[in-house]
């Protein structure tokens, strides 16, 4: 695992989007198309701003599968990673070929449909974060390192649903779903290359803890230290922390 750290989201992005393009370049050249999973939240807005200006990648050849959704919120609620992916990535970038999770449809059904379609072939490059609670997509603590069914249902936390209010998505805790569709953590580990960008003070702790700790369920994001080709991008808030970073 790679970490590197700049001094403000800006570039934080900047730097990420390039990393990501080369991924998704390399993949349509060697094989004719990119297969990616998208991140949403707050914190993924200067990196997919950054990676849309890239005019050279062939967007018409990318495969999208979505990270997680709520169970139950319409496609039109401001909160609704559906809605935040076609808006911030799928129509300024073009993408025609993309897999959402149906919130609103039944929740087994869509993961197993989705789980067919992603277990179909290898993922080129995985775009995630890490949440507050040190979740993994919405693999809260204490996630579940073994499942292999790629969507699974889980229930969040509330350290989880704070966040949502407190990054302005919802106006009280009560409002957030308690249940999502999540993209496993054995799936997201299937990723032949992972970028993680996680910006922000309100991260410092749960990046400390799972960069720099043991790897563990109560740490979900931990279990990145145990892929091959992961890198993690931080700003100096959220890793204010951490005892040795490169820059």
């Amino acid at each position: 695992m790679i970490l590197k750290v700049f001094h403000n989201k800006i570039d934080l992005g900047d730097a990420a989007a390039a990393q990501a393009a080369i991924a998704i370049k390399k993949a349509i050249s060697w094989k004719g198309k990119a297969r990616i999973i998208a991140a949403t939240g707050a914190s993924q807005f200067e990196f997919l701003d950054a990676l849309i200006r890239d005019k050279e990648i062939d967007w018409k050849s990318v495969e999208m599968f979505h990270l997680d959704e709520y169970v139950g919120l319409p496609v039109g609620h401001p909160a609704s990673f559906r809605k935040y992916l076609i808006e911030r990535l799928i129509e300024p970038a073009g993408i025609g070929n993309y897999h959402l999770l149906d919130g609103e449809s039944d929740p087994g059904d869509v993961c197993r449909r989705t789980g067919e379609l992603i277990g179909a072939e290898p993922v080129d490059v995985a775009f995630v974060g890490i949440g507050e609670n040190g979740h993994l997509a919405f693999n809260d603590p204490p996630a579940d390192f073994d499942t292999e069914h790629p969507y699974i249902i889980v229930n969040l936390d509330e350290a989880c649903r704070r966040q949502q209010v407190g990054e302005g998505w919802f106006a009280a805790i009560d409002d957030v779903p308690k249940q999502a569709i999540s993209m496993s953590i054995r799936q997201i580990l299937k990723s032949k290359e992972i970028i993680c960008v996680v910006p922000d003070t309100r991260k410092a702790r749960a990046v400390k803890d799972c960069l720099e700790g043991d790897i563990s369920p109560l740490h979900p994001a931990s279990i990145l230290q145990s892929h091959g080709d992961t890198t993690v991008y931080l700003d100096k808030d959220s890793s204010s922390l951490v005892r040795s970073v490169s820059y």
